[in-house]
């Protein structure tokens, strides 16, 4: 158990014969007493003095996090999480995104998503349909140009 105030005072006293160890003390009723110890318990308390400042320590360190709102550790965020209409009005973009590319012609929808979903370059898309980069890049550009339209012509009436 960690405590903040010390109830009792740890002293060395340097005689010629050696070091005597004492711990002082308040009981109960006031009254202050000073008890000569050994070495050995005097190094184990100043090892538990140690122990209880670091958990102290530790404790301040992780209680602000415990005290802090949701509102106040979002502001803290790297990305703030997005609000109810941002995420909203992104599911409806996906969802529009998906129904346009749906909707172009079979060779422009494949080209498009092999390129866009799946990483792959006009070369080794060129490769797999057996035709030129340029065909390839010709039709993905193509796609876009209709996708942008298709997407302007819903989001900016």
């Amino acid at each position: 158990m960690a405590y903040r105030v010390k109830t009792y005072t740890l002293r060395e006293e340097a005689e010629e014969n050696g070091t005597r160890y004492f711990i002082s003390f308040k009981d109960g009723q006031g009254g202050y007493h000073e008890l000569e110890v050994s070495e050995q318990f005097f190094i184990e308390f100043r090892q538990m003095e140690r122990r209880n400042r670091n958990l102290l320590q530790s404790d301040e360190r992780h209680k602000e996090f415990f005290e802090l709102s949701d509102e106040a550790l979002n502001k803290r965020a790297r990305v703030t999480p997005k609000g109810v209409d941002e995420l909203i009005i992104e599911q409806e973009r996906s969802e529009l995104l998906h129904r346009i590319i749906a909707a172009l012609p079979e060779i422009q929808k494949r080209r498009f998503l092999l390129y866009y979903e799946y990483d792959f370059n006009y070369y080794e898309i060129a490769a797999m349909e057996h035709c030129t980069a340029s065909s390839v890049g010709k039709s993905i550009s193509i796609a876009k140009e209709k996708i942008r339209a298709q997407m302007k012509k819903y989001l900016c009436p």
